[in-house]
């Protein structure tokens, strides 16, 4: 075995040989382009944030001051069905990523054999074992396996950009979630505050009524404001109930244990984001234009492996055995090795097949093309409304509050006027309703306030970088 080993040995050099040769002098196809320009604004439209000062948004969470909210992100994401897929695809991307190149290499089996037979002639029964190596090489003349590589390697990017931006956008929707929930419990309260307020006007009224101060209709009035206030609030109360137990979904944590941590921490105002002044310095941090971008290459590539399948292959065999057959006591020693045939093949007639197929890359490459600008675009729009958003509630939030401070103020006086009997009941409710929309709408402001900020740290990445591409 010894001969045979030295034997293998020999043919792989010479295997060797040839396909460093054939590389040095092979003219590989090429693709069309594997990055394209996709047109940017020079700086951003809408006013930023901290004039655009620099922040990591991948700490952005723990910055906040809301441990909850950071541990509901991180069960989110183990938890996510979305996220498990992305890791998939991780994983059938490498695994494409490797069998293509391995493709580019020899390869060698083993195969190894027994048997026992008695033949019509002139030789006895015997045994015979084999063993034999076996090996094999398309050399990749024109390009073809190294554009499959190079497609394959585009696909594994794509794939774990894929993966984070799984990761953001479910951090970016139970981010939303829970601020919704924060803000309907703060309506809540409000709304339980109305109707205590409505029930201690309705007991006083009813009171006035009976002793003749105040007439049968004010008091049906008050009722029914009454009843009107414990309506809103118990409707408030079932829209948080729907609240929590779609945090429960998302995070698949027991409603119980939920509703414990919701009760023992405050809510927190998320922090203000910074994001950079150029526009491309944020998309560069955007997991989905990334991957838009190595879809691209990806595509780009597969139209030079469909080019190069158009031009001749060479492939490249060669064995090495060893055989022993006994007998009678006696065993005669067969080794034997080969190298070839070295294989030339030609395609001629084909009826259009490979030229369909390169039409058919070119465009899925022109396809790619333009879904990558159109991810640029839809990224710069992403961005610029969660900064018009955000600059709009900042400059709404101190009229909303002056407003609230005057209701409440006037609500209060209009109060002791009706209790004082200066007032009318019709009077009193009218500014309860103008109180009550006032305090609703500051609510709603603070909502959409963290809702620009979460979609602003979406639009830009929520702190993923894209990793440094070695050069082809």
């Amino acid at each position: 075995m010894t001969r045979a080993l030295q034997r293998t040995a020999r043919v792989l050099a010479v295997a060797g040989a040839l396909g460093t040769l054939s590389t040095l002098t092979a003219c590989a196809v090429q693709g069309p382009a594997q990055q394209v320009a996709a047109p940017l604004p020079a700086q951003w439209q809408a006013p930023l944030p901290h004039d655009g000062s620099v922040t990591e948004l991948a700490k952005w969470w723990q910055q906040q001051g809301d441990a909850l909210l950071a541990q509901l992100v991180t069960a989110a994401q183990e938890a996510s069905p979305t996220v498990a897929s992305a890791g998939a695809r991780i994983t059938q991307a490498r695994s494409e990523r490797v069998a293509s190149g391995a493709a580019l290499a020899p390869s060698l089996d083993a195969a190894a054999s027994v048997s026992r037979a008695s033949q019509q002639s002139a030789l006895p029964m015997g045994t015979t074992a084999q063993a034999a190596l076996q090996a094999s090489w398309e050399i990749d003349l024109f390009g073809a396996g190294r554009a499959a590589r190079d497609a394959a390697q585009a696909r594994l990017d794509s794939a774990q950009a894929g993966w984070h931006d799984a990761r953001v956008s479910v951090a970016a929707e139970v981010a939303n979630q829970y601020y919704a929930l924060r803000a309907c419990e703060q309506q809540l309260d409000v709304a339980r505050q109305d109707a205590a307020s409505r029930a201690d006007t309705a007991r006083l009224t009813e009171l006035a009524a009976r002793a003749g101060f105040q007439p049968p209709a004010t008091a049906a009035l008050a009722r029914a404001s009454a009843a009107d206030g414990n309506n809103r609030a118990v409707a408030q109360r079932a829209v948080c109930d729907v609240g929590v137990k779609a945090l429960v979904a998302l995070t698949a944590l027991p409603e119980p244990e939920l509703r414990a941590r919701l009760a023992q921490v405050a809510p927190v105002a998320p922090p203000a984001i910074a994001i950079d002044a150029l526009p491309a310095q944020v998309l560069r941090q955007r997991p989905d234009v990334y991957s838009a971008e190595r879809a691209v290459a990806a595509a780009s590539a597969d139209v030079g492996n469909a080019r190069a399948q158009r031009y001749p292959r060479l492939t490249l065999t060669g064995a090495v055995g060893a055989a022993n057959f006994s007998t009678g006591g006696h065993s005669t020693q067969l080794d034997t090795w080969s190298i070839g045939p070295l294989a030339l093949t030609l395609p001629l007639v084909d009826n259009g097949r490979r030229g369909a197929n390169v039409d058919a890359a070119s465009a899925r490459y022109e396809s790619a093309v333009v879904s990558y600008r159109a991810s640029v675009r839809q990224a710069v729009r992403e961005v610029e409304e969660a900064l018009v958003n955000l600059h709009s509630t900042g400059e709404r939030e101190g009229d909303a509050n002056t407003a609230l401070q005057g209701y409440r103020e006037s609500f209060t006086a209009m109060e002791d006027r009706y209790k004082n009997g200066m007032a009318s009941l019709l009077e009193l409710e009218d500014a309860r309703r103008t109180k009550l929309a006032a305090e609703n709408t500051v609510i709603s402001l603070r909502r959409e306030r963290s809702a620009a900020l979460v979609a602003l740290y979406r639009a830009a990445g929520g702190g993923w970088t894209a990793p440094q591409q070695q050069p082809q």
